[in-house]
């Protein structure tokens, strides 16, 4: 049961304005105290596992001999029932805790929920309800997915909190889920921080973890330090996954090097680990953006080759690389082969060949595509009809243009129409 302290006021508002009524997270400049029972934190530099002047972990109730207590330390939390004098958004928060979950982790919620520093540290917090409701590891793992649902702008620091809590039982991948939460949001130096917190409690780096690094690394733009993460990878003596790999590739996708990526992909097919289908298409992406219709090509094999059946957008980036590369014949070879594949050419496409025309000057061919196009059934969309327009207009034949389609046109009814 929770207990209560009618004698002590109500907590009655948040400095946390955690969520509302669209559940958007609130990302606040400053978090505050950021945990002291975890990091002193230090400029140390060091790339996944290689630590060096590791930041030690400190804890908030070490007592200094001769020291007075400040105003801060003798400021604990004090656990009290939370009352009806909340805020709206407060109380719409509590009303939406799952129906199933157990007094003990609600206790708690809605402690988090109504949490203000001014009664006391959110350490302080997480050890009075420890000592009250004596959680169990999977009441701790219910109240930080609930944190996370909500996007609670506590969730990080609950997280790390428990992380020292005997009973949360932390292992590993409890380390590697605060890594890969810090790393979606491009908070390198707190993951690191974790790293470093993870090896002084006697954990051993392993292959999902460094590959979370490396997914880190990879999304902050900073090949060097993926790179560096990916060797250790490899020098744990264990068969690379797929995730490991991919993860790499990526980061040599966002680095602008797809021809390295490219290589890590022949690697990985050499001993029979294939790529996820959002790595290939990446890859795909990467060399048609680029221009580079030979890159291109090689990759749109290659997806075929893992048993990956092309779509119309993947045909598009193969279209679009040609017609970069101002190849327009082979774009309209492209087109074809996808129209012979079964799939249903897009607008997108359709302008794609058009845009490859008009780079070369082929107005005539452009025509007779979009004609052929016409006696098959396939209506031109808006964006191919757009390129089509400005193409004509720079060329000054606007009207008379209008006036053969239109004639064209009349022709193509008049054929239809069955003799009496």
């Amino acid at each position: 049961m929770v207990t209560s302290a009618c004698n002590i006021p109500y907590c009655s508002y948040s400095t946390y304005p955690f969520i509302n009524k669209t559940k958007k997270q609130i990302h606040p400049q400053s978090w505050g105290n950021r945990n002291p029972l975890l990091f002193q934190k230090k400029g140390a530099k060091f790339s996944s596992c290689k630590v060096n002047n590791q930041p030690e972990i400190a804890s908030s109730n070490v007592e200094e001999k001769g020291k007075p207590e400040t105003n801060e330390e003798k400021r604990r939390y004090k656990w009290v029932e939370i009352g009806p004098d909340i805020a709206e958004e407060q109380k719409q928060a509590i009303t939406e805790l799952p129906f199933k979950m157990t007094k003990r982790c609600k206790a708690l919620m809605k402690q988090i929920i109504c949490f203000c520093p001014e009664k006391g540290s959110l350490a302080d917090l997480l050890a009075a309800w420890v000592k009250i409701m004596k959680p169990r590891r999977a009441d701790w793992l219910v109240v930080l997915k609930e944190l996370k649902i909500m996007e609670h702008p506590l969730y990080f620091e609950v997280a790390e909190l428990a992380l020292l809590e005997e009973s949360f039982e932390a292992n590993i991948r409890d380390f590697t889920k605060i890594i890969h939460g810090y790393g979606k949001q491009k908070r390198l130096q707190e993951a690191e921080n974790i790293l470093v917190a993870m090896k002084r409690r006697g954990f051993i780096c392993d292959q999902v973890t460094l590959t979370t690094m490396v997914h880190m690394y990879s999304k902050a733009g900073n090949l060097k330090l993926a790179e560096e993460t990916f060797e250790e990878i490899k020098l744990l003596g264990q068969q690379l996954d797929k995730r490991s790999y991919g993860s790499m590739i990526m980061a040599y996708i966002r680095s602008g090097t797809p021809e390295q990526g490219e290589a890590l992909l022949r690697e990985m097919d050499s001993q029979e680990i294939y790529a996820g289908s959002e790595v290939y298409k990446a890859l795909l992406r990467a060399y048609s953006m680029l221009g580079d219709a030979n890159g291109a090509q090689r990759v749109f094999d290659t997806i075929q080759l893992a048993g990956i059946s092309p779509d119309a957008r993947m045909c598009g980036l193969l279209i679009n690389a040609y017609q970069l590369a101002g190849q327009s014949d082979k774009a309209h070879i492209a087109f074809e082969n996808m129209r012979r594949a079964g799939l249903e050419p897009s607008d997108k496409c359709v302008a794609l060949v058009v845009a490859a025309y008009e780079k070369q000057n082929k107005l005539n061919k452009a025509l007779d595509f979009l004609m052929e196009l016409e006696r098959d059934g396939i209506v031109v969309g808006k964006e191919a009809s757009g390129i089509l327009a400005q193409w004509f207009k720079k060329l000054g034949v606007v009207e008379q243009v209008e006036l053969v389609l239109r004639e064209f046109a009349a022709k193509e009814t008049n054929s239809k129409v069955p003799a009496s």
